[in-house]
């Protein structure tokens, strides 16, 4: 055995010493003299930069020993038994003709980081027999791998790798990876990163593990390999390494992986996994790196960790893990990554982590962990680099251990619940801090003056806080990127300073919201790129030199919500991604916006003049693009058919005239939002929607537009909202938009539409998403059929309330920065109100002032999530539906105006949020039931219905007019049977969640 041993270790040596790099004329003899002279003429034949040249500039002739030669190894009889020219900037030189494949006795060969211009591999490759070793990653070779790497028998360590996959690449087709492999039995490191090995199809994992049983490394990243994981990988039971991240495996993870106790490392991030994640390969003893990251459709659990566990990085970002952080992660001594966001994970941080003292990065960022975080967590963390904790729901003090290590360069606590007095530093001026993000949580109080002592600090966020106190503008002269918008600070810049002095290298700067009352004087900024100067009291004048600040780098400008009145003149607006001057005071001309921007909001300004003839041209690279609410004249310029990237465009609330431009209804596939409502535009909507169409919201309402609905919208399937509302379109019901199953707002009232709500067979509408319907103020007629309701699903489910709370219908007043929300009107307690997006809470049906007869359907008590229900002015018959007592989220009710008979079901007495009702001017008797909302309801709710009784009214109940009908109450009992038999269960589940 011991013989046997030594054997062994002396067949390593020279392994090891060409791979540590090692002086190899320890070992070897004098350079033969045919070596020496074919190593001359293979430097001769190559193509290198000599000043770049660490190893071939060395190569002289007449040094008569080429064994010392850099990069040049030799055995103990003057072989050259290695050769390592990596990095050498070999470009050309080595072909099948090259006498480098003379070397017979090459056991490494090195020709790794060449840039050997997009050649193949020499097929004589497979003459250099000897070869343990053969390196030629991120060398520039590509095209296919020749077939006579399977003829290298004696190979251990393979690496055909690239770092990245962009230009030519290699491939393996014919051979494919089974015939490369099939002969490498001896192989333990295969390195193939980035190497299309599409050709292989799902049975890679049977071609590895048929041949390669000592296989030790398996990096395959990006090579385009599919799934499953194949079990015949249990046979390679010597890995330690496996890299398998940026294939679409769309795989599970299978269990045995937690048998290859050897393992090291394992990659498989990116690689669309699915399923749960086997809990017990966190556990095995020897691995160091676990990466899973970008894989949405994996789950799973942390588990106890093992004792001495010999993790290093441990990374699930992007995944769908849930669950606890255990507490034995202290475990994890050698733990230096953790990398957790984007994931489910809720409860608190374990005071255990405080034993991972050689944690340098730490993202747990966007999840559901709550709670207060003990200062003792990262006290004795002093290797802590990289800590981000946002997006959380974090509570309480900030962790003021966090704010004295001294290694620290990055704090991110934004987004969370933290409140109480901002965090002083200790020792300011040893700190390495180079952001701090502690924007959005409820911090209170002074900033301290400490922060502004900090060195290194380049980027503060402290946004969205409730800070006070006032600030000069010359306390951040060492930042580049500055945010304190939207606290209860005053920020002075009215001093005369020029912020050059004081600002010398600020890239960002937000002071939305800091009470300025001018602006700034940043006329020397010659590096700024962005500037928010948003929701202030600035007046007058925009100056001419505002656009000159940054020198012409300056790509966000946002000076929206001010009181500005106009632009000075002259200006030149420079190269601006945004620019955002929304809510002002502004008038005069529409200026034309910069060229190449990509964000232009005008909106709700005073601009007075007509479009400027070139606007499509400027915007033609824009994405959103909004002039509502203002008092623009003429028509839309046929120039807007030129701006094709549009995804928003909003000119609504003016007063444009003239046709629509067909362009607009034909731009295609990016267009989503398109609003020209309220306006005086005219005409027919001609043009053709694009099989592409991409629209979510068209809003066209308050014009004058004619003729028929286009048919080409069946083309828009994402199309969200549509509203059509008070114009002279005349047609019929848009049963041919059936099948949109996205439709959740349809307006079509104060039109000319007429006909029948009926739809042919194959066309009945099947909008399972709608909440809003408006087909009020028009000419339909007929009978509502009984199943319509049924199909609306979205009206179905809906949200419990609070049994004290009287829910409101709570309007968003103002967009969301870069996120257009649909506007669409919607009549309710006898008020018009504009939505500014479709709250999720919010349904109504209004049908109201149309031709209507017939019964209203039974199949209304189906949507229990209806806030408004309006009929009133049609000619409705028979009784009022009993099963409208199951809508209990309703708050308005209107039948006013038909021929409804009948008593007044009892069941309406328990819609408790009921607040506007109206059952006048029909036909209607008996007593008013009394209970709940009933109480409230005055004598107009019930005028014109001659034989009704009882309070409100002045009229008590006599026998003459208090007579039940026998319909009526058969009706009613037979509703009630229902009721009591399904709805009362659901009344107790209720209570008990309540209860609970």
């Amino acid at each position: 055995m011991t013989t046997q041993l030594c054997f062994r270790s002396f067949f390593l040596i020279p392994f090891y010493l060409i791979f540590f790099g090692l002086d190899m004329s320890l070992v070897s003899g004098q350079c033969q003299v045919n070596e020496q002279s074919t190593l001359i003429q293979l430097k001769n034949n190559l193509q290198f930069d000599s000043s770049l040249s660490t190893k071939l500039v060395s190569w002289n002739p007449n040094t008569t020993d080429c064994c010392i030669w850099r990069g040049v190894n030799c055995n103990i009889n003057g072989q050259v038994i290695g050769l390592d020219l990596s990095s050498e900037t070999i470009s050309s030189g080595i072909d099948d003709s090259s006498v480098l494949f003379n070397l017979k006795n090459l056991e490494s060969l090195n020709l790794a980081a060449n840039n050997f211009n997009s050649i193949k591999i020499p097929s004589r490759i497979g003459n250099l027999t000897s070869l343990l070793s053969l390196n030629l990653s991120n060398s520039g070779f590509s095209g296919q791998i020749p077939g006579e790497v399977s003829q290298l028998t004696r190979l251990e360590v393979l690496d055909l790798s690239k770092p990245f996959s962009y230009g030519k690449v290699l491939k393996l087709e014919k051979p494919n990876l089974a015939n490369l492999v099939q002969n490498l039995t001896r192989l333990r490191s295969l390195y193939l990163d980035n190497v299309n090995l599409s050709a292989q199809n799902s049975d890679w994992c049977q071609s590895l593990s048929s041949s390669l049983f000592n296989l030790e490394v398996m990096s395959l990243s990006n090579c385009q390999l599919s799934g499953p994981l194949d079990d015949s990988l249990q046979k390679m039971k010597s890995l330690s390494v496996i890299r398998l991240d940026l294939n679409n495996l769309s795989a599970l993870v299978p269990d045995f992986f937690a048998n290859y106790t050897n393992l090291t490392v394992i990659n498989l991030g990116s690689c669309n996994l699915l399923g749960t994640f086997p809990i017990k390969v966190f556990q095995l003893q020897k691995l160091q790196i676990l990466n899973l990251a970008d894989n949405e459709k994996l789950y799973g659990f942390l588990p106890d960790f093992p004792i001495n566990g010999s993790l290093e990085s441990l990374v699930l970002n992007d995944t769908s893990f849930f669950g606890g952080i255990p507490g034995s992660i202290g475990n994890l001594k050698n733990l230096s990554r953790i990398e957790f966001q984007n994931n489910n994970f809720s409860g608190g941080i374990p005071e255990s982590i405080q034993k991972l003292t050689q944690l340098k990065y730490i993202d747990l960022s966007h999840n559901s962990l709550s709670g207060t975080i003990p200062s003792i967590c990262f006290q004795d963390l002093e290797n802590l680099v990289y800590v981000d904790l946002s997006f959380n729901g974090f509570e309480g003090s900030l962790p003021s251990s966090l704010f004295a290590l001294q290694k620290l360069q990055l704090i991110q606590l934004s987004n969370n619940n933290f409140d109480g007095l901002f965090a002083n530093f200790t020792d300011p001026s040893v700190s390495s801090l180079e952001v701090l993000n502690l924007g959005s949580n409820k911090l209170e109080g002074e900033i301290p003056r400490s922060i502004f002592e900090l060195p290194k600090l380049s980027d503060l966020v402290l946004s969205f806080n409730k800070l006070n106190g006032t600030l000069r503008i010359t306390d951040f002269e060492n930042f580049t990127s500055l945010d304190i918008s939207y606290n209860n600070l005053s920020v002075i810049v009215s001093d005369g300073i020029t912020l050059v002095n004081h600002l010398p290298n600020c890239l960002s700067l937000s002071l939305a919201s800091c009470n300025l009352l001018e602006f700034p004087n940043l006329r020397n900024q010659s590096m700024m790129i962005y500037l928010d100067l948003s929701n202030n009291q600035i007046e007058g004048k925009i100056p001419n030199w505002i656009w000159e600040v940054g020198s012409g780098s300056l790509s966000y400008m946002n000076l929206s919500c001010n009181r500005l009145t106009s632009i000075e003149e002259p200006y030149s607006f420079p190269f601006l991604f945004l620019l955002d001057l929304h809510s002002n005071h502004l008038s005069g001309m529409v200026p034309i916006p910069p060229p190449f921007s990509f964000y232009i909001d005008y909106s709700n300004n005073l601009f007075n003049s007509s479009l400027p003839e070139s606007i499509g041209r400027s915007i033609m690279v824009a994405n959103f693009f909004s002039v509502s609410n203002n008092l623009l004249t003429g028509v839309i310029p046929h120039s807007i058919c030129y701006a094709v990237s549009l995804q928003v465009l909003d000119m609504s609330n003016n007063q444009l005239h003239g046709s629509i431009p067909d362009c607009l209804i034909e731009l295609g596939s990016k267009l989503e939002v398109l609003n020209l409502g309220n306006n005086s535009l005219s005409g027919q909507i001609e043009g053709k929607f694009s099989s592409n169409c991409a629209l979510n919201a068209l809003d066209l309402h308050e014009n004058s537009l004619e003729g028929e609905i286009p048919r080409s919208l069946v083309n828009c399937t994402t199309l969200g909202v549509l509203n059509l509302g008070n114009n002279m379109i005349n047609d019929t019901y848009p049963c041919y938009l059936g099948n949109n199953t996205n439709l959740q707002v349809l307006v079509l009232r104060s039109n000319l539409l007429h006909g029948s709500m009926v739809c042919g067979e194959g066309q009945e509408n099947k909008w399972s998403k709608l909440q809003i319907l408006d087909i009020s103020h028009n000419s339909f007629s007929g009978h509502v059929p009984t199943n319509l309701f049924s199909q609306w699903d979205a009206m179905k489910t809906k949200e419990n309330r609070e049994s004290n709370k009287q829910p409101s219908l709570t309007l968003i007043q103002s967009s969301d920065y870069l996120n257009y929300k649909d506007m669409v009107t919607v009549t309710g307690k006898g008020l018009e109100m504009e939505l500014v997006k479709i709250l999720t809470i919010f349904t109504s049906i209004d049908i109201s002032n149309n031709q209507f007869s017939g019964e209203i359907p039974h199949t209304i008590g189906q949507l229990k999530a209806l806030y408004i229900f309006n009929v009133s002015h049609n000619g409705f018959t028979g009784y009022i539906p009993p099963s409208l007592g199951n809508l209990s989220q309703l708050e308005s009710l209107d039948m006013s105006s038909n021929k409804l008979s009948g008593e007044i079901p009892k069941a309406l007495t328990y819609l408790s949020f009921l607040s506007t009702f109206n059952l006048s001017y029909n036909q209607l008797k008996g007593r008013i039931p009394t209970g709940s909302q009933f109480q409230t309801f005055e004598n107009d709710s019930y005028l014109g219905n001659e034989r009704l009784c009882g309070f409100p009214l002045s009229r008590g109940c006599t026998s003459s007019n208090h007579a039940p009908d026998s319909q009526e109450s058969d009706n009613e009992n037979d509703w009630r049977s229902i009721y009591y038999g399904f709805g009362f269960g659901a009344i107790i589940s209720v209570l008990f969640s309540l209860w609970k």
